[in-house]
């Protein structure tokens, strides 16, 4: 079976990879993300299509060394009333966050990319949508005092697959793209190209 290498860092990707029995590797993409953003957003480009660019520029980078693999890369993206949000720096960029997000409903959007051959062959972007509910300055505190720095991995301050799921009165979407992997659609395609076995 030909090698499969997750182009990315990410904890909670790998994890879900392992819980689902793939063989991988990993390569973290040396991209400045911030600064394709930035000029993305300066495009007007729509923050859905801001999440397929990054991913594909990671699968991209590490695909570039690794032209006989599958080369997968990941990129999660908040948009809240057409800003998007990044990872909080701060503990207080973490709880100013929050506070944007009390009360409101925001959108998920998790790409994958998987490059091979020096070529993009398969693409997926996941939306969910996510309703904080009204939340007080204290419940913020204490809910970073409980979870700072983990969530300072996480786009929005939040780790739905622990104590943040709290946080929300309703969420529609997939569960897996939530946590930035649409994993479903990319196991089927794995399946079906003799990437892992079927």
């Amino acid at each position: 079976m030909p090698d499969l290498i997750l182009a990315s860092g990410s904890a909670i990707r790998a994890e879900l990879l392992t819980n689902a029995g793939v063989p991988f590797t990993t390569a973290k993409a040396a991209v400045d993300e911030e600064m394709i953003k930035q000029s993305l957003m300066a495009e007007g480009v729509r923050p859905r299509d801001i999440s397929d660019a990054l991913a594909e520029a990671k699968a991209q980078r590490v695909g570039g060394k690794n032209p006989d693999a599958f080369v997968l890369g990941c990129d999660q993206v908040l948009e809240l009333e057409g800003d998007l949000l990044s990872k909080a720096e701060t503990r207080e960029d973490a709880a100013a966050q929050l506070a944007k997000l009390s009360g409101k409903t925001h959108k998920l959007y998790s790409a994958a990319v998987i490059y091979h051959e020096a070529q993009p062959i398969w693409r997926f972007i996941g939306e969910a949508r996510l309703t904080m509910r009204a939340l007080s300055t204290d419940y913020i505190d204490s809910y970073l005092d409980l979870t700072w720095p983990e969530v300072s991995y996480s786009v929005g301050a939040y780790q739905i697959e622990r104590e943040g799921v709290r946080l929300f009165s309703r969420i529609d979407g997939d569960y897996f793209s939530i946590l930035g992997l649409p994993l479903l659609p990319l196991l089927s395609y794995l399946g079906t190209h003799g990437v892992i076995a079927s």
